[in-house]
């Protein structure tokens, strides 16, 4: 046997989509002879995404709710019904043995079609505040798996599973060390580094930070490695130089890693997983524009551990100098935050998940 069925869906995000992958990816190492189907929203990023990963998607004419009135939001029901529809005759035609839920839109008509199936469900949470569309599937899934404590808040407790968040393969063992990712970036091994992370397409409040503090930097003799996002690439990359290192992206995060003694980043869930794993002083800007705040939340998981340290945006021309001296200043607390947020780290969290699906196929 081995010849299983599965169906994902997850999407609109980064945060949805590479979960769902990595979870395919472990499945297929399992069962080899596995079919995989995914199921995105028609004009979001896991219709470029999955493909590109090697699976095929079909896609269902559904998106979320606006916070004002507009016409879209006029046209969320006729979405839903005709996503319910479509749903409903790819499960028919595919006839899946698991479906697994990893958050966003799309996952909400597929999921509830499935069940009504009977196709046993699998959902993965990766925030610490959990997604309105989990929410509402978690009555009947088989398993919830999540990487945070305190989730029965949202779930049923006899189905949650404390697994982790699926982490990029590359990234489980570093074994780049300093000095060849110092060498990487043509940066000088005897200054402070520090990482600027703002998310595959930028942060716009984080880049307007960096490029106010440059001076500051220089003045404490600092060299960074800043990934302002193809968005602002245009717009910043005026300020690369020998120490200030401008990209769009970073097709080397492992040495970007291992060349930073300070971390600041966004704190999307897959960004805290990685960052855990990494072991290094992060100080967290969540973006405030996100769904029921959960950056924020998944921030404040970690800060309550003395894991890592939390700015709020409103905040940043108030307290960024000040904080950021506190921690760059001391060794101790680098150390102390270092070790604390390793603590957390789940590297096994992708295996555990698939372990969850496999014992729905007995």
């Amino acid at each position: 046997m081995g010849n299983y069925r599965f169906i994902l869906s997850g999407g609109g995000t980064g945060g949805h989509i590479y979960p769902a992958i990595a979870i395919a990816n472990e499945l297929k190492r399992r069962y080899p002879k596995a079919e995989f189907l995914f199921v995105g929203a028609k004009d979001k990023m896991e219709m470029e995404k999955v493909p590109q990963a090697g699976y095929k998607i079909q896609g269902l004419w559904i998106s979320g709710l606006q916070r004002k009135l507009t016409l879209k939001n006029l046209m969320f029901p006729i979405k839903v019904i005709s996503s319910l529809i479509r749903a409903r005759k790819i499960v028919k035609q595919f006839k899946p043995d698991v479906a697994i839920g990893t958050g966003g839109f799309a996952s909400g008509p597929l999921l509830k079609m499935a069940e009504k199936a009977s196709v046993p469900c699998v959902l993965q949470e990766q925030n610490s505040y959990a997604g309105i569309t989990n929410k509402l599937l978690a009555g009947k899934a088989e398993a919830i798996c999540v990487a945070y404590d305190g989730m029965e808040r949202f779930f049923p407790k006899d189905r949650i599973v404390k697994t982790g968040n699926p982490i990029r393969s590359d990234l489980v063992n570093l074994k780049v060390g300093r000095e060849e990712a110092i060498q990487f970036f043509d940066l000088d091994p005897n200054k402070k580094t520090i990482l600027i992370i703002g998310g595959s397409l930028g942060a716009r409040r984080i880049n307007q930070l960096i490029e106010k503090e440059l001076g500051f930097f220089k003045e404490q003799g600092i060299q960074l490695i800043w990934q302002c996002g193809k968005l602002y690439h245009d717009e910043y990359k005026k300020h690369d130089s020998e120490s200030v290192k401008v990209l769009a992206f970073l097709n080397r995060m492992d040495c970007a890693y291992a060349a930073a003694n300070i971390i600041i980043s966004r704190a999307g869930a897959g960004s805290v997983s990685e960052l855990c794993l990494v072991g290094k002083p992060v100080v967290f800007i969540p973006s405030p524009n996100v769904a029921e705040n959960h950056q924020t939340k998944n921030a404040e998981a970690l800060v309550s551990k003395e894991a890592a340290i939390l700015l709020k945006e409103n905040e940043l021309d108030e307290k960024f100098e000040t904080t950021f001296l506190e921690v760059m200043n001391s060794e101790k607390l680098q150390e102390s935050l270092g070790s604390n947020i390793k603590k957390m780290a789940m590297p096994k969290a992708t295996e555990h998940i698939v372990d969850e699906i496999e014992k729905l196929l007995q």
